[in-house]
């Protein structure tokens, strides 16, 4: 288990779950479902409070699924949805991604989504996966939004220095395949796709710009900025502010493009 600072931007407040916990495997792992067979064994590394988790085991409902988190705060949540679900092929623990406890070619597939991927990983998702298995990734690769605004302009910058204060990037999904063939997979046996997230509807702005708004004032984000001196407490309550206008625009929009992975083992 990871005692070390997690290299991943965010945290695990209420917050933070309440953005993941929107996620399925349609919206966020699509690219991975002509892959799937019903008696598959999957690791989902980096699951979070377990919704993509949960929603892959109904796609193998005679395989067997196992979600690793390198906290335990999401887990509980997690344990519960897949309880309230029905879904009982699924199993959650905590264990650090870099130094699973797995013995080599135990999964068939081995996925992660916003994990946050290097080379380093890839060599161990690539270890406890089966000759003939697929280890896939999904990492956002850029933003974009509509319309601009000095607040959210400033959400960006700040966000670019949190994540890089801990070692990481989120808009990495750009080359998350240089970090498999870093990591020994061959160009031939990877494939690159790309998927978006995009908010415009009234219900997807008040998720999405609510969150926010909800996490520069109570996740780790606001910790971070402001201890580390990237924005004060008022600037970061501005950024909210940006947020809410953003959210009830009418004409407001933010997608998000992701970098898809494939790789062959």
């Amino acid at each position: 288990m990871a005692t070390k600072e997690h290299v991943y931007t965010s945290d695990h407040s209420a917050a933070v779950l309440a953005t993941h916990s929107w996620r399925t495997v349609q919206n966020s792992a699509a690219y991975l479902i002509p892959y799937l067979k019903p008696d598959f064994k999957l690791l989902d590394a980096g699951c979070g409070p377990g919704t993509i988790t949960v929603d892959l085991a109904r796609f193998l409902p005679e395989g067997h699924v196992i979600g690793v988190e390198y906290s335990a705060e999401p887990l509980s949540q997690a344990r519960t949805f897949a309880e309230q679900q029905g879904v009982k092929n699924v199993e959650f623990r905590v264990e650090d991604i870099h130094e699973l406890p797995f013995e080599d070619g135990t999964f068939d597939v081995v996925h992660a989504h916003q994990c946050p991927e290097t080379d380093r990983t890839f060599r161990e998702m690539e270890r406890v996966t089966k000759k003939g298995g697929i280890v896939a990734c999904r990492e956002s690769a850029s933003m974009t939004w509509y319309p601009q605004s000095k607040g959210l302009a400033k959400w960006y910058e700040v966000h670019m220095k949190v994540a890089g204060s801990k070692g990481s990037n989120p808009n990495s999904g750009n080359r998350i395949h240089a970090w498999a063939r870093e990591a020994g997979f061959k160009v031939d046996g990877i494939k690159c796709t790309a998927g978006t997230w995009c908010f415009a509807s009234k219900e997807e702005r008040e998720y999405w710009g609510g969150r926010w708004e909800k996490r520069t004032s109570e996740s780790v984000f606001n910790k971070l900025a402001t201890e580390r001196g990237y924005a004060t407490e008022e600037e970061l309550k501005e950024i909210g502010k940006a947020w809410k206008a953003w959210e009830q625009d009418e004409d407001g929009w933010f997608t998000i493009l992701h970098g898809e992975i494939i790789c062959k083992v």
